[in-house]
């Protein structure tokens, strides 16, 4: 589909708006396509011809063309009117991916709407029915280059259905958002390893502690932990010393203790450490210059991180 704006006929800027949203006659906007400009041409020819030569016939065609674009116009119209909007909650993404803006469109009347889509400058969208007396959603896509909060701005939802000859369509500015974290970090690293005083003066596990098995190494595992005497002996894959009793040292990830210098780099390698921690099990904190995260495990502090790290001022 073609990404050409729609005259978005700046002398009348939308308000912002929330929803639900209904789609009345005044906000409407119907103007002749491309096909339609050419088909308008070809009804003058055809009645600069009747003209001319008197051809009953070529009036009989000229009015009726005449007649079908008029009946087509109305219907390209009514395609769109009284249509309810409601829109959703974009998940958040990371920078460098596509965030889906949902539209649900509701359509209460008895006639199912056709070849319905939102048009955006910078996105893309699949044409979709609305079955009558029911609702479809419409996701707008939109790429995310930056991390933050972005918002979509202006876009319009538009038909040409049934002949093509029309375009209707309404222009509005939803009170939609999404949240984009930083893209992480290519490389996977080691943790950073704890100071004196993450640990509030515990002793580290692995140091005066029960040695209790192995298992496999995982993303961020100390190097002094990697059993690499049975490493050499066995030929196998990296595995590590598990420890029971002493107390763990709390893992911290620290803005100050990236090796990166670069303020997005920082921001990249924090989010790579926060999604292994993550996925390791781990119980992590989080430090940045506008504050931190205390040391806690689970899904919702991962997201918790993520969006500190989305919405840090840069430095």
């Amino acid at each position: 589909m073609s990404t050409r704006a729609l005259p978005y006929l700046p002398w009348r800027k939308p308000k912002l708006e929330s929803g639900p949203l209904g789609l009345t006659a005044r906000r409407l906007y119907i103007l002749p396509t491309r096909s339609g400009l050419v088909f308008g041409l070809l009804l003058l020819g055809l009645l600069v011809g009747a003209i001319n030569y008197g051809v009953s016939l070529a009036y009989l065609f000229t009015f009726w063309f005449a007649g079908l674009a008029v009946v087509g116009m109305l219907h390209t119209q009514r395609n769109l009117s009284g249509l309810v909007l409601r829109p959703g909650a974009p998940a958040p993404v990371f920078a460098g991916e596509t965030a889906a803006f949902p539209l649900r469109v509701d359509n209460p009347g008895a006639v199912t709407r056709r070849r319905i889509a939102i048009r955006h400058p910078e996105g893309r969208c699949e044409l979709r029915d609305i079955p009558a007396a029911g609702s479809a959603r419409i996701d707008l896509l939109l790429p995310q280059s930056q991390r933050g909060w972005h918002v979509p701005g202006r876009f319009s939802l538009y038909s040409e259905y049934p002949l093509g000859l029309f375009r209707c369509w309404s222009v509005m500015e939803l009170d939609w958002g999404v949240l984009v974290y930083p893209a992480p970090a290519a490389d996977a690293l080691p943790f950073p390893e704890a100071d004196a005083n993450d640990g509030d003066g515990a002793t580290p596990r692995g140091e005066g502690a029960d040695f209790t098995g192995l298992r496999g190494y995982q993303p961020g595992d100390p190097p002094r932990r990697i059993a690499w005497k049975a490493v050499a002996r066995g030929g196998r894959e990296l595995v590590t010393k598990q420890f029971a009793g002493g107390a763990e040292r709390n893992l911290w990830l620290d803005w100050r203790r990236t090796p990166e210098r670069d303020p997005e780099a920082r921001l990249s390698r924090l989010t790579r450490w926060a999604l292994d921690a993550h996925a390791a099990g781990l119980a992590f904190g989080l430090r940045l210059p506008g504050g931190e995260l205390p040391p806690r495990a689970g899904e919702a502090h991962l997201r918790a991180c993520l969006e500190a790290l989305a919405r840090e001022a840069r430095a």
